[in-house]
């Protein structure tokens, strides 16, 4: 095991199993997310946020969940390392633009761009929401007592611009990343023939659009509206 995971295809098969786990993660947080543009009262997002701090599987699931993300960003600098290594005289350059798209690469680039950002709104919002309840307003739905998660969120795109738009550059700059390291995931673990790879190449440009946009949506409609 130790040997595969030194191997070049054993780090980038890691990287991929932990960018799809990422991937499903993804779609799970916006369609959370964008319970606060369905109701303004705050209530759904109220009982979706209480349902996902009170559930136990999602607790078991979280601590999974920033495994992933950091053996993803560790194996990602790791793969860098090693191709930088492996090239220790530097070659003429080349204009690789016809061959290859502007995400595949400056995935890395992309990539500690969107970590600053993660960095961010762990702080504002999910430090708060587990380890600072306190700091938060409390609300009773349907009889339960639970933090109001709405107004912590919902305040912040309502009076920070400037986290609006970082929120935005960092949601369209996620969306070229998974644009590239979607379907090169599937490519890695074996489906890398070539009506397989066409396919799952439309399927990562639309699946990019989605959270692009849909995270997109959700500042813009405050920022709108309120």
């Amino acid at each position: 095991m130790s040997r595969f995971l030194r191997a070049s295809i054993g780090q980038k098969f890691i990287m991929s199993v932990s960018g799809l786990f990422l991937v499903m993660f993804l779609a799970v947080h916006l369609i959370v997310n964008l319970l606060l543009i369905f109701d303004d009262t705050g209530e759904l997002y109220n009982v979706a946020a209480h349902f996902m701090a009170t559930n136990p599987v999602i607790g078991v699931v979280e601590p999974l969940l920033g495994l992933g993300f950091l053996v993803h960003i560790i194996w990602s600098f790791i793969l860098e390392y090693n191709n930088w290594k492996a090239r220790p005289v530097k070659y003429a350059k080349k204009d690789k633009s016809a061959t290859s798209s502007w995400a595949s690469r400056n995935m890395l680039v992309l990539g500690g761009i969107i970590l600053v950002f993660l960095v961010i709104h762990i702080i504002n919002f999910y430090w708060i929401m587990r380890f600072n309840p306190h700091l938060m307003e409390s609300v009773t739905i349907d009889g339960v007592h639970m933090e109001d998660s709405y107004t912590l969120v919902a305040d912040k795109f309502k009076n920070f611009i400037v986290y609006d738009i970082i929120y935005i550059v960092s949601a369209i700059l996620l969306g070229f990343h998974l644009s590239h390291g979607f379907w090169s995931a599937f490519h890695t673990l074996g489906w890398n023939n070539s009506n397989w790879i066409n396919r799952l190449q439309v399927v990562s440009k639309v699946y990019a659009v989605v959270i692009a946009v849909g995270f997109s949506i959700i500042p813009l409609y405050f920022l709108i509206k309120f």
